[in-house]
C-alpha cells in the first residue's frame, strides 16, 4: 500500500497558497484493508474513506469509464492493480494531476509543474470532455487563480467550446450549477469565472440573461467603460472588494439584467430597467433554485438601486419624503437596518463599477442610513396611548415616519 497527497493541496503548496483541505490517494489497497486499518467508508460510487484521526479523505486509486450522459454517467474501477498514473490521468487539469509521496517527492507525469510555472490551465487528457461539469470547474479555477495570471490553453479552450456546443451542459443539475456559482462568488475574482464561460459560449447557455448584456449601449458620460456586460463585471469586482456577503455579490451580478431587454432604438437610455429586471432575476433564481433569501435581496437591489442613487443629487436630498419612506419600507429597512445597509453597499458597488469611478465617494450610503434612523424613531406605544386603534395605528406610524423624514431633509 502506498499513500500520496494529491490534487489541490499539491498545487496550492507549490503556489504558496495556504492549504486547508488535503485529499489522498491510496495505491495497492482493497476496501477491506482500509476498513481493517480503522478507516470509515463514506463513498457510495467508489471507495472513499475517512482517516480515523485526521478525518481527511483517502480514496482508492481508480479509473473511470463513461457509460452515460452528464457527469453521473461513469463506471468506476478501484482495484489494487490501478496505478497512480492511471488515477491522475482521469483528473481535469495538469496542475491538479500531481501527487506528493510521503518523502516529499512530486510525482508529475502530465506536466503540471511546467504549466504551473507558465500559469496555464490545460486539460490532462481527452477524458476531460466526458464530464460537462469540468467546463464550470475550469472557469472557477481561473477565478481562484486569477491573482497569479493563469490563462486558458488554446487546446483546452477549443475542447470546452466543443463541449458547450454538444449540448451536454444541459445535463448539469440546477443545484450543481448553483454550487459552482456560490464557490466562485466567494473567490477573489469572480468576474473571471463568467469571462471564461463567455469565451467558450457557456454564458449564453447557462446565463442567457447575462449574455444579453453584451453590446448593450449606455450613456457614455456615466458609463465610459462601455456596454452593460463590461459594467456588470466591474460591479461584481467592486462588490467583491466591498463585501464578503454572498447576497451582495450575487445582487451585483444581476442588478442590471433589465437593460438587456431595452429595445435598441431607446439606447443608450434605459428608463425603467430596474423594474424590468426583477422578473429576469426571479426567473434566473428559480431556474437554479437559489435560496429565497438571496433571491429577495437581489430583487430589492435590482428594483431600487436607481432611486437609491438619486436619493442625493449634487449633495442635497432630491426625493419626496413619501418616496424615501416607500424605499425604506419596500427594502425592509424598518425591520432589518443591517440588511438595508447591505443593499446600500451593493448600490455603492454599482456606482464604483465604472471606468474612472472606481474610487468615487458614495455619500448616498451614509445619507440613507441617516434617513432610516430618523424615520424609524417612532414611539408606537405613544401612538396607541393617543387612542388610535387597529388600522389607524399603522396609518399613524406611517404618517409619523414620513413627517420625521420631511423634517430631516429640510434641516
Amino acid at each position: 500500500m502506498q499513500i500520496y497527497l494529491v490534487g489541490g493541496a499539491v498545487r496550492d503548496a507549490l503556489l504558496d497558497i495556504a492549504v486547508y483541505d488535503r485529499d489522498w490517494v491510496v495505491v495497492g489497497a482493497t476496501p477491506q484493508q482500509m476498513l481493517d486499518g480503522g478507516y470509515q467508508q463514506v463513498g457510495k460510487d467508489f471507495p472513499v474513506f475517512l482517516h480515523p484521526d485526521s478525518k481527511d479523505e483517502y480514496a482508492l486509486a481508480r479509473t473511470e469509464r463513461k457509460q452515460g450522459s452528464g457527469y453521473h454517467g461513469f463506471e468506476v474501477f478501484a482495484e489494487p492493480s490501478v496505478t497512480l498514473e492511471d488515477d491522475l490521468i482521469r483528473r481535469d487539469l495538469t496542475i491538479n494531476a500531481m501527487a506528493q509521496a510521503e518523502d516529499g517527492t512530486i510525482i508529475d507525469p502530465y506536466g503540471g509543474q511546467q504549466d504551473l510555472q507558465n500559469r496555464v490551465l490545460r486539460h490532462v487528457s481527452d477524458a476531460f470532455s466526458e464530464d460537462p461539469l469540468r467546463v464550470l470547474r475550469v472557469a472557477r479555477f481561473a477565478a481562484k487563480l486569477a491573482p497569479f495570471g493563469f490563462t486558458l490553453a488554446q487546446e483546452t479552450k477549443i475542447l470546452m467550446t466543443q463541449m458547450v456546443a454538444s449540448g451536454e451542459l444541459a445535463e448539469l443539475t440546477p443545484e450543481r450549477v448553483w454550487q459552482e456559482v456560490v464557490k466562485v462568488l466567494n473567490s477573489v475574482e469572480p468576474s473571471r469565472f463568467f469571462e471564461v464561460l463567455d469565451e467558450v459560449g457557456a454564458t449564453e447557455v447557462l446565463f442567457p440573461e447575462l449574455h444579453a448584456l453584451h453590446g448593450v449601449e449606455q450613456p457614455e458620460k456615466h458609463h465610459p467603460e462601455g456596454d452593460v456586460w463590461i459594467h456588470t463585471m466591474m460591479v461584481l469586482q467592486q462588490a467583491t472588494k466591498l463585501s464578503d456577503d454572498l447576497a451582495v455579490r450575487f445582487a451585483a451580478l444581476v442588478h442590471d439584467l433589465g437593460k438587456g431587454i431595452t429595445p435598441p432604438e431607446l439606447w443608450p437610455k434605459h428608463h425603467g430597467h430596474e423594474a424590468a429586471g426583477v422578473p429576469l432575476v426571479k426567473a434566473l433564481c428559480q431556474r437554479y433554485r437559489v435560496p429565497k433569501k438571496i433571491e429577495q435581496f437581489a430583487c430589492k437591489v435590482t428594483e431600487y438601486h436607481g432611486v437609491i442613487h438619486s436619493g442625493l443629487k449634487d449633495g442635497a436630498p432630491y426625493l419626496k419624503p413619501k418616496t424615501y419612506h416607500k424605499v425604506l419600507q419596500n427594502c425592509g429597512a424598518y425591520k432589518d437596518a443591517e440588511a438595508f445597509t447591505q443593499v446600500l453597499i451593493a448600490c455603492k458597488a454599482d456606482a464604483r463599477g465604472r471606468l474612472g469611478f472606481e474610487e468615487v465617494d458614495y455619500p448616498q450610503l451614509e445619507f440613507w442610513q441617516a434617513v432610516q434612523k430618523v424615520a424609524a424613531a417612532v414611539d408606537n406605544k405613544a401612538i396607541i396611548a393617543q387612542g388610535f386603534q387597529g388600522k389607524e395605528i399603522a396609518e399613524q406610524i406611517e404618517k409619523t415616519r414620513i413627517n420625521n423624514i420631511s423634517q430631516f431633509i429640510q434641516s
